[in-house]
Order: structure tokens, then C-alpha cells, then sequence
């Protein structure tokens, strides 16, 4: 019951207006503050602080994301929508341009590499996330750009 209203809520466009401020924001300090061991937005999806390099900047990125572990247990999926809203987030551009990274799973940082999905690749996963978070088809529909996806999997 309360995971169907927080995807109802996720939905709309006032939550896209909000939650880029909001939710980050507030999932690094709790992270932060319980040393990797709570991740708030987590409570609903599963999530990972991903710390990668900035694409111009070269300088570290840490960005609190929900995720969809996949069933090997070495990789994960992660959804560039952005709340719905119109560009493309800056991790995204961050990824594409040095993939490998590291991401803090459950208070444990793991190295890892990404990859971006095209295709039938990223078709079949697409259709998994939209069972997993069916609000990502709301997102999906209220921006022309394709939602960017990637597979981390966790390095040597």
C-alpha cells in the first residue's frame, strides 16, 4: 500500500520540481552521518551513492541513486531519468566519458565499471525496470530524450 502511493507520488510533475533539491541532498547527509549504513531513499527502492569523475572537471562526484541489483549479484542497473525532467543528469555524462567508478552498495564501496545500454540490450531491461519502478514509464513519456541506462558491474 505505501509503495504503491510513493509511486503514485513519484509520478507527478510537482515531485519532479522538488526531489532533484530534496532527495540528494538529504540521502548524502543521513549516509553521511550513519557512516554508509542508511541511504533514506532506500527505505522504498535500493540505492547506491555512486562516486564517479567528472566529465570537465576531473574532480570526484558523489550522487546517491536507486538501483536495480541484478540477479548475478555482481552488477547493477542505474536509471539516468532524472525525475522526468528534460536533460539528461550529470552522472550520466560522467559515466560516458570515464566508466570506471565506485559505488557504496549496503556500506560496502565496491570499484566498478559501466556500461551504457543501447538496443535490444537495453530494451529487455527497460521492460524489467518498468515491473521493478513502474513510474519510470511516466518519466519515460514526459521527456522526448531516451532515458539512459547502465550496467555497473562490480571490478577485479
Amino acid at each position: 500500500m505505501v509503495v504503491r502511493a510513493v509511486q503514485k507520488v513519484s509520478s507527478t510533475r510537482g515531485f519532479a520540481r522538488v526531489a532533484p533539491h530534496v532527495v540528494p541532498a538529504l540521502d548524502r547527509a543521513v549516509h553521511r552521518l550513519t557512516r554508509g549504513k542508511v541511504l533514506l531513499s532506500a527505505q522504498m527502492l535500493p540505492g547506491v551513492i555512486l562516486t564517479s569523475t567528472g566529465a570537465r572537471s576531473g574532480l570526484p562526484r558523489r550522487t546517491p541513486l536507486a538501483c536495480m541489483p541484478e540477479e548475478d549479484g555482481r552488477s547493477w542497473i542505474l536509471v539516468g531519468s532524472n525525475f522526468g525532467r528534460t536533460g539528461h543528469p550529470a552522472w550520466t555524462a560522467n559515466l560516458r566519458a570515464r566508466p570506471d567508478a565506485e559505488i557504496n552498495w549496503k556500506g560496502t564501496d565496491i570499484p566498478v565499471r559501466a556500461q551504457v545500454l543501447e538496443g535490444e540490450e537495453r530494451a529487455a531491461v527497460w521492460k524489467k525496470l518498468l515491473v521493478f519502478w513502474p513510474p519510470y514509464a511516466t518519466y519515460q513519456a514526459r521527456v522526448e530524450r531516451e532515458i539512459r541506462l547502465f550496467r555497473i558491474v562490480r571490478r577485479s
